[in-house]
């Protein structure tokens, strides 16, 4: 499968919800200390080079970006400067982004689409809070602070339109019900900070977490006093964990380690393919639900890589 350069160092990849071709890259330059970013969309072709549909730029690094579940052309990104931006590729550029919400007072780092209700959204930010936003809302819905650092991911059930977990440098995951007040369970993940937190796409009651201790780990929130599985293998930190959207125990996982990881938490031999494509460090990993075994990443080697598994990631 063929790659693609941005050129700005790449933080995250999402692959469109609609179409199997479509892909969205987040970048941010000089590594996202500051600087710009650039919002990418990309189609992929299977006999040619991947090519650019547009492009977004910011005045500030973006972190993140997610395809909203209701609406094919409406994407949000998740921007360095605390801001979170919301584009409509069914407009020309210059009429975008078509909403900018600023209400985080620090840098932004993920934004996850309701795959249930799907007019709702959820930033996650270095100001240690968890924010709630609907489309038609110029103004967040909730804020949800109990954190004690940086929430660095939060992630909606797939199954359940109130609940999401969000990881944090606190060493914690916590799971929350938006119609309660506070979080509904604590979970003491690692012993360092959680870096990245996802929810089993076929068993609603499974979280796998990923932290700077190199470890991913798979809990049961019926009964978390101790992980079902833990999975060792990475070098370095882990950046991010993605359960599959077509397998129940698959979990892709990158990290800065330069590698992206897949597992079988369920099987002894767990690791059960390793890709070394970047150079750099790699931050942003990404499965396609309407296409079954297709990967895509990016790195800070400035490289977007989509491929199927089991194939060579670099072969044209």
């Amino acid at each position: 499968m063929p790659f693609f350069k941005t050129p700005f160092n790449g933080y995250s990849v999402k692959f469109s919800p609609f179409y199997e071709n479509r892909l969205a890259v987040a970048t941010s330059q000089n590594f996202g200390i500051l600087g710009n970013g650039r919002v990418h969309v990309l189609d992929l072709n299977p006999s040619g080079p991947i090519t650019e549909i547009c492009s977004f730029e910011t005045a500030d690094g973006v972190y993140d970006c997610t395809w909203s579940e209701d609406n094919d052309n409406l994407l949000v990104a998740a921007i360095a400067d605390g801001s979170v931006k919301l584009y409509d590729l069914a407009l020309p550029p210059t009429a975008n982004p078509i909403r900018s919400l600023h209400e985080h007072t620090r840098e932004v780092h993920s934004v996850d689409w309701n795959p249930v209700r799907r007019d709702s959204f959820l930033t996650s930010s270095w100001d240690d809070t968890v924010k709630l936003w609907t489309v038609d809302r110029p103004a967040s819905v909730r804020t949800f602070k109990e954190h004690a650092y940086c929430v660095y991911s939060s992630i909606w059930n797939p199954r359940h339109a109130d609940i999401f977990c969000s990881a944090s440098g606190d060493c914690t995951v916590r799971v929350w019900d938006v119609r309660e007040p506070v979080s509904t369970m604590i979970l003491p993940a690692h012993e360092f900070e959680v870096l990245s937190c996802d929810w089993n796409k076929y068993d609603d009651c499974l979280i796998v977490t990923a932290s700077v201790d190199k470890s991913i780990k798979v809990w049961d929130v019926r009964n978390f006093r101790v992980p079902i599985s833990v999975l060792n293998g990475h070098s370095y930190a882990v950046r991010k964990v993605k359960f599959s959207p077509h397998r129940q125990s698959l979990i892709a996982s990158c990290s800065y380690d330069m590698t992206v990881c897949l597992w079988d938490y369920q099987v002894e031999d767990a690791l059960v393919g390793r890709y070394d494509q970047h150079t750099e460090f790699t931050v942003g990993v990404d499965m396609s639900v309407l296409v079954e075994g297709l990967l895509a990443s990016t790195g800070w080697d400035e490289m977007v890589y989509v491929w199927q598994h089991g194939t060579d990631p670099r072969a044209p």
